[in-house]
């Protein structure tokens, strides 16, 4: 069961603490145990027999059992209630790092809104199960056993009803709880969805608005809520009928302790203080059923979530760690794409086949190709956002297989198709490309990626940020991610289709700006626009995966077929001679 293997991976470092919460619960039960008993005597040896001294003495003792018992619960929910933290503090990292190591695929595997939810919300389910079970499963156990021999040490008269009362409630509590476990599963499936729409709706509600989408998006979300609305209340349901059940079933047992017992007195076989000692111990019984009553509430749920958090802790990423010593690079910037091909997870047909390219310092290739060629694709073959299916990718002539990532990301700057910003500053956002990056670093790759005219309106490099860079216009936001894979001086640039979202002013200058910068540099530019490629040393052409077309501009006009429709359908014949 992934809860239990879940339970002990990570509470593994905390064994001391759950070895002292299993000796502080001892102490605690056994002082509860004792105590009817204690007061049984006093009925039995004091009050019957007007003995004042012996029960002055017995209630001395109780009220320090009583206080040796109190300090023991409390330090034990103490040491559960760190030691539950510490465990929902490590499946939160563990779940991150396994996160951060996915490739694209798994992410969109996934989806964010899954991820997120099962790293809060079923962390947190686990976390309180471990908190309470520290408690609870430690103590109740003992406290049930320890609680039916103290009641058979009373009276054996009547342990047939204990024998009686314990397989009912196990039955009883079984159905229940079977009943619950679907339940509680689409239950975090309904969390999800919820988790999905709200992300969408609040990412796009520029979009919501500006289509006037508003009561159909209301309607979409009311829906889905109403949907998990219900699964929960066909858990709360079945929870519902837990507690009354497990009361008419003890307290009907109390009920026949009463009757029989009763009996017993009057017949002489059963003393007044034992028959009030056995009530307590099966009000004991009563408790330690309730503890796990309430435990069952919270397993099936946290079962689910175990689930799913084991689901992500044990997916492999498809870009794997480097086998064996990672390899250096030379520093040179040589790019080399061998007879790649790619392909998505059960697509049939692959999203690149036998590509080739070179791509040296001081030169600039230039991909283009209609919608759905794979030029994206490709470009995120070099970083490792992917991994080729055949073929291999090689920077400075080692595999990039072979190359730690930190090394991989020195070398490679990417600016994706869509920039994406985090909340902070300009400063922070900058600094991703190199931590360590002076003032004057960030303000020359600023410059260069002409954003710092912007920057400074804005009040400079403590200037706010906020999530996804939504308090910047688009064209400012592509800047800003050009600055930051600029600023750590990469040798090979990959440019996503990044500059579409620039006016042509703007986009002309940027080049400018970036020609002495690429001159000891590897460039490779994804771009629609022939305007943004013209001047580009080599044009590769994509259609449908394979490449169709290789040359300069000029030569691709007159021999490739593909390159010709593109600039035909941006440019007059003229504009395009």
């Amino acid at each position: 069961m992934n809860l239990v293997r879940l339970a002990r991976d990570f509470l593994a470092p905390y064994r001391s603490a759950v070895t002292a919460i299993v000796l502080l619960q001892l102490v605690n039960v056994v002082g509860m145990l004792y105590l009817p008993s204690l007061n049984a005597d006093i009925i039995d040896k004091g009050v019957v027999t007007g003995n004042t001294g012996y029960i002055v003495r017995t209630g001395g003792w109780m009220l320090l059992i009583s206080l040796a018992s109190i300090v023991a619960a409390a330090s034990a929910v103490w040491f559960g209630a760190r030691t539950g933290m510490g465990v929902g503090r490590d499946l939160r990292t563990a779940l991150f790092r396994r996160v951060e190591s996915f490739s694209t695929r798994e992410v969109e595997h996934f989806g964010a809104p899954s991820l997120i939810t099962r790293t809060t919300n079923d962390v947190q389910q686990v976390q309180m199960l471990v908190v309470m079970g520290l408690n609870m499963f430690v103590s109740a156990p003992i406290m049930l056993v320890g609680g039916v021999l103290m009641a058979m040490r009373e009276d054996l008269g009547l342990s047939w009803i204990v024998a009686v009362l314990l397989p009912t409630l196990i039955l009883a509590l079984g159905f229940i709880a079977s009943r619950m476990v679907p339940s509680f599963r689409a239950m975090q499936e309904r969390i999800d969805q919820v988790n999905r729409v709200l992300r969408e709706q609040i990412t796009g509600i520029r979009v919501v608005r500006a289509f006037v989408r508003e009561p159909y998006e209301r309607e979409r979300f009311a829906r889905d809520n109403q949907d998990l609305t219900d699964v929960s209340m066909r858990a709360g349901r079945w929870f519902a009928a837990m507690f009354p059940t497990v009361f008419t079933i003890l307290n009907l047992s109390m009920v026949a302790v009463l009757w029989f017992g009763g009996h017993r007195v009057d017949a002489g076989t059963t003393q007044v203080g034992q028959l009030t000692a056995f009530l307590s111990y099966l009000a004991q019984i009563l408790m330690s059923v309730m503890m796990a009553t309430f435990m069952l509430m919270m397993v099936p749920r946290s079962a689910v979530c175990a689930d799913r958090i084991t689901e992500v802790l044990e997916t492999e990423s498809s870009v794997p760690e480097i086998a064996g010593e990672p390899l250096a690079v030379a520093g040179e910037g040589v790019l080399e794409l061998d007879h790649v091909s790619f392909s998505y997870p059960g697509a049939e047909v692959p999203v690149l086949r036998d590509v080739s390219l070179t791509a040296r310092p001081g030169r600039t290739v230039a991909v283009i190709g209609s919608t759905g060629a794979g030029k994206s694709t490709l470009v995120n073959l070099v970083p490792r956002l992917f991994d080729v299916t055949a073929g291999a990718v090689r920077v400075d002539g080692v595999d990039v297989r072979r190359l730690a990532p930190e090394v991989l990301w020195r070398t490679v700057g990417l600016v994706p198709q869509k920039a994406f910003l985090f909340s902070g500053t300009v400063g922070s956002n900058i600094r991703h490309g190199k931590q360590d990056a002076t003032d004057e670093e960030v303000w020359e790759a600023l410059r260069i990626a002409q954003a710092d005219d912007f920057v400074e309106r804005m009040g400079g490099l403590d200037a706010a940020v906020a999530q996804g860079g939504t308090n910047v216009s688009g064209g400012q936001r592509q800047r800003l991610a050009i600055a930051r894979a600029l600023v750590g001086r990469p040798s090979i640039y990959l440019f996503d289709d990044c500059f579409s979202a620039l006016d042509v002013g703007t986009e002309a200058r940027l080049r400018a700006a970036l020609r002495p910068l690429a001159a000891d540099a590897t460039v490779v530019v994804v771009a629609q626009r022939v305007s943004s490629i013209r001047e580009a040393d080599e044009i590769v052409v994509l259609d449908d995966g394979e490449v169709v077309g290789r040359g300069r501009h000029d030569e691709l006009l007159e021999t490739c077929e593909t390159y010709q429709e593109i600039v035909a359908s941006q440019a007059s014949a003229e504009e395009a001679a």
